[in-house]
């Protein structure tokens, strides 16, 4: 027969066990005075022994705090599993714990999963998030401190996380043209994103700073999907006048352009130099390796968790909006064009 669940050890089993009142027992867990040593020594015994574990929503109906921050995610692909990374190693040490919370992909409500979410978690289970690419403006919730890595295009009064993208897009772009390439496609990203507009603008600059006139037909939907973005990269490679070079607004997408390429039969980089943004572990292990721009994703997690424990303590943070640098990594996916 199956073995029943284990039910729930409450303050009351602690207390019954111990032989104190529930009110000793909550003295205990919150360390307040009033409580013998003995006494405290044998309840702290109980509580162990027992496995005994206060209710977070509890804890925050005495206290006001829970002590954990969460982290909403639209989905665990690999940039978010890459910023995940820098927010565990932020929060060692803080005395806060930390919760992930994934959309599952499923972000195309248009009035924000984020919304829900904070609706739901806010006061009674976490203390404060961390919103990675949201899919709306939010200014978050009424007392709730909310920090946005990779911000929506909207206000900028929520406390921002990002990196240079402007720049990337300019390096990813003249690094295409300094091989050569003028027919250059672009698989834009998430246009409610600042990133994505700030890429497709430091390529539409690098271009015109090297006189090169952008040809719309070249910019297509890449909405940092995979499947989109391999969708465009077969109408632009199926063109007769294809171009020679694509820069993919994100290495995921980067990587569906090469696939794409593959199953046209043409190969990179010889018949097509492609270009990511990122560097997330994948772009180096895939074949040929990806050439992208770097973003440190690990450190805007990290940051990210930093701002959001000086907001929730009330402290004055140093900065409010903070944008990290980006730098070009050359693997093998471009080469120079041949005539």
């Amino acid at each position: 027969m199956p073995v029943p669940p284990r039910s729930r050890v409450t303050i009351k089993d602690v207390a019954a066990q111990a032989g104190v009142s529930v009110a000793t027992v909550s003295k205990v867990l919150n360390q307040r005075y009033g409580v013998s040593a003995e006494t405290f020594a044998r309840v702290t015994a109980v509580i162990k022994d027992m496995g005994y574990e206060a209710s977070l929503v509890a804890q925050s109906l005495r206290n006001h705090r829970t002590n954990v921050i969460g982290i909403l995610v639209a989905d665990i692909e690999p940039f978010s599993t890459e910023l995940l990374k820098g927010a565990a190693d932020a929060i060692r040490g803080t005395g806060f714990e930390l919760v992930v919370y994934s959309a599952g992909g499923r972000t195309g409500d248009p009035h924000g999963w984020e919304q829900r979410y904070l609706t739901r978690l806010s006061g009674t289970l976490v203390d404060g998030a961390v919103l990675v690419t949201p899919a709306v403006d939010l200014e978050g919730l009424p007392g709730t401190p909310v920090v946005a890595v990779d911000p929506h295009t909207g206000r900028a009064a929520l406390p921002t996380v990002d990196s240079d993208n402007l720049h990337g897009g300019r390096l990813a772009t003249e690094h295409l043209l300094q091989l050569g390439h003028r027919r250059i496609g672009l698989l834009t990203g998430r246009e409610d994103l600042k990133s994505a507009q700030q890429r497709e603008t430091g390529y539409r600059g690098a271009l015109a700073s090297a006189g090169v006139a952008v040809d719309e037909t070249l910019v297509r939907r890449g909405d940092y999907d995979a499947d989109i973005a391999a969708a465009s990269a077969r109408y632009l490679l199926s063109r007769p006048d294809r171009p020679t070079a694509i820069f993919a607004a994100n290495d995921t997408t980067a990587i569906a352009a090469i696939d794409a390429a593959r199953e046209l039969g043409l190969r990179v980089p010889e018949d097509l130099s492609v270009i990511g943004f990122d560097n997330i572990p994948e772009s180096a292990l895939c074949t040929p390796p990806l050439s992208t721009v770097q973003q440190p994703i690990r450190e805007m997690g990290h940051r990210a968790v930093e701002l959001l424990v000086r907001l929730i303590n009330g402290a004055e943070p140093d900065q409010t909006h903070i944008t990290l640098g980006t730098e070009l990594v050359v693997r093998q996916s471009t080469r120079p064009l041949t005539p």
